[in-house]
């Protein structure tokens, strides 16, 4: 006879694995056709797809829901698309993706400075989209091994790294800086950890490219250079060195 405790361990082994909740979008754009037709292309590729037509309303369904990644476009009504990313950043690390009509350099440099992770440029390629949404997603959920590597390279019995006053918890993902913890949105913390990983050694723009913003094609290194700007302005601006003609090297002392 079997027991009812039988029974019910049974029964939990043969339920199935919840499934996971669908990435939640939220799109902040003006223009009804484009905002609809990012709207339909996402949702064909499974995610959840939330939308405002103003930056201030933007503002508010970022506060009311819980978004995994944000697409804001630059030229909105209301509030901006630069304006609403430093609100947003000012309250969250979340990811955000921003739009530009133009792919005008001033457009680009605003929203990175404000503190967008990366950009598309109108009318959009779907395609690209996607790739970039789904780097921004494994940034913002990347974790080292347990052995305490990053990115591939040897782990180090120790997962506390510490440059001066900076400390870096490759485990725990926490930064501090002179004991005070440092808040950094998931593309700093990914550059952070690259440069962690190899403190002394110049690397190239390129490299970034390829191992943070996890770009299969060339990229804009403009992204590189205003993350390195932010990260600076957390960490310590002496600490991220220049090599020009190279790239960046993180200062050991």
């Amino acid at each position: 006879m079997t027991s009812n405790a039988q029974v019910g361990s049974v029964s939990e082994a043969r339920r199935p694995a919840p499934t996971p909740a669908p990435v939640s979008v939220l799109v902040v754009e003006d223009d009804a056709t484009i905002r609809r037709a990012v709207q339909l292309a996402l949702e064909r590729y499974g995610y959840r797809v939330a939308v405002a037509a103003d930056g201030l309303s933007g503002l508010e369904a970022f506060r009311a829901g819980a978004h995994d990644l944000l697409i804001l476009d630059v030229m909105l009504p209301e509030l901006d698309g630069i304006g609403l990313c430093h609100r947003i950043r000012e309250e969250s690390p979340v990811p955000v993706l921003m739009m530009s009509a133009r792919g005008d350099a001033l457009d680009v440099v605003a929203g990175l400075e404000a503190g967008a992770d990366d950009y598309v440029i109108k009318p959009v390629d779907t395609g690209v989209m996607v790739a970039r949404i789904r780097a921004l997603l494994r940034r913002a959920t990347f974790r080292p091994d347990a052995e305490g590597t990053t990115a591939g390279k040897p782990g180090r019995a120790d997962h506390i790294l510490v440059f001066g006053d900076l400390s870096v918890d490759t485990l725990g993902m926490e930064v501090r800086r002179a004991g005070e913890t440092v808040s950094l949105t998931p593309t700093e913390l990914r550059l952070l950890l690259e440069f962690a990983a190899a403190p002394g050694s110049v690397l190239d723009r390129r490299r970034l490219l390829r191992d943070v913003w996890d770009y299969g094609w060339e990229g804009d290194t403009r992204v590189v250079d205003l993350c390195v700007l932010r990260l600076r302005k957390k960490i310590g601006s002496g600490r991220i060195e220049t090599v020009r003609g190279f790239g960046y090297k993180l200062v050991r002392g």
